[in-house]
């Protein structure tokens, strides 16, 4: 049946067909751009990563196949440091998504003040990190900082610690430094989130009899699944790449025992000038980046078919 005035269906499809080729047009510079800066790069270290390719030692320079792959995941050194970064990645992203989630929900509530501290709390995340991990070493250090005086001012063990001296704590010092700097950004995401969820729902279920908890098991929770999933791929992916915290903070000491894939990688590029093997472990990271943001986004993509 057509209405009359109607377009019929061959000029609208046609319509269609032009506003996706104009679609394309428009993004085809950003894509070329991406591609120039992305593509060719991860490009070259996949080649590297099949040769053998030493500065140290250019003259056996050649195609080796997959043993810069072989002799990495047979790597003791490789192997500690895969799961150091990924318990540190598991521990992390929960972590500061459990913090992220009170700060949005927090700055969600209506009080006097909430422009400024909404504003006070991203202050963190709007610090370059290079700044915010000296910001910290400076604090943890035994000597100048004020963390070991302030845990001797409240009597709290801990006020003699030299915390870059321990691989245990170590890591808290790369937490700790790492969550000031990414829970507002967490935060700022559910916050949005948590902004699009319609007042009546959490009224019509107060009026049914639930309480604060029942709404944010049952309503809030489930609402909020995209910002929190859209949180959990920017949080792990960063998370799986820690670098720059870890090369200021600890210099992956003491010994080996902070480094982590990212920092590995560093090393092999850059201090044993042996392009073979960081093109190897770079390709790992970007094989596992993209095994963590597909299924993600598969999870996400599930979600939102089962939504009604």
């Amino acid at each position: 049946m057509t209405f009359r005035g109607a377009p019929p269906r061959p000029a609208a499809s046609r319509l269609r067909r032009n506003d996706r080729r104009l679609g394309y047009l428009l993004i085809a510079p950003e894509i070329l751009v991406l591609l120039a800066v992305t593509a060719f790069p991860l490009a070259y270290n996949a080649w590297n990563s099949v040769r053998h390719v030493d500065l140290t030692d250019p003259a056996t320079t050649g195609f080796v196949g997959a043993a810069n792959y072989r002799a990495l995941l047979s790597s003791d050194e490789f192997r500690a440091t895969l799961g150091r970064t990924v318990a540190y990645t598991v521990v992390s992203v929960a972590v500061q998504l459990a913090i992220g989630m009170v700060v949005a929900l927090v700055l969600h509530r209506r009080f006097r003040g909430r422009a400024l501290v909404r504003a006070a709390v991203l202050i963190p995340w709007a610090v370059p990190t290079v700044v915010c991990a000296m910001l910290w070493k400076t604090m943890f250090d035994p000597r100048t900082g004020f963390v070991n005086y302030l845990l001797g001012l409240a009597h709290l063990p801990g006020s003699d610690t030299t915390w870059m001296a321990g691989p245990w704590t170590a890591w808290f010092a790369i937490f700790v430094a790492d969550a000031w700097k990414t829970v507002p950004f967490v935060a700022l995401i559910l916050l949005a989130g948590l902004q699009v969820i319609p007042e009546d729902i959490y009224e019509a279920a107060r009026m049914d009899g639930a309480d604060a908890w029942q709404q944010f098991w049952r309503l809030t929770v489930p609402l909020l699944k995209p910002a929190l999933l859209v949180a959990l791929v920017f949080r792990t992916l960063s998370a799986l790449l820690v670098f720059d915290v870890v090369f200021i903070m600890t210099g992956g000491g003491p010994g080996d025992t902070t480094e982590t894939l990212a920092y590995l990688n560093w090393q092999a590029f850059l201090v044993d000038s042996n392009f073979g093997a960081g093109g190897a472990v770079s390709i790992v990271l970007v094989a596992m980046s993209l095994a963590i943001a597909g299924a993600y986004t598969r999870l996400l993509r599930t979600d939102r078919e089962a939504t009604p």
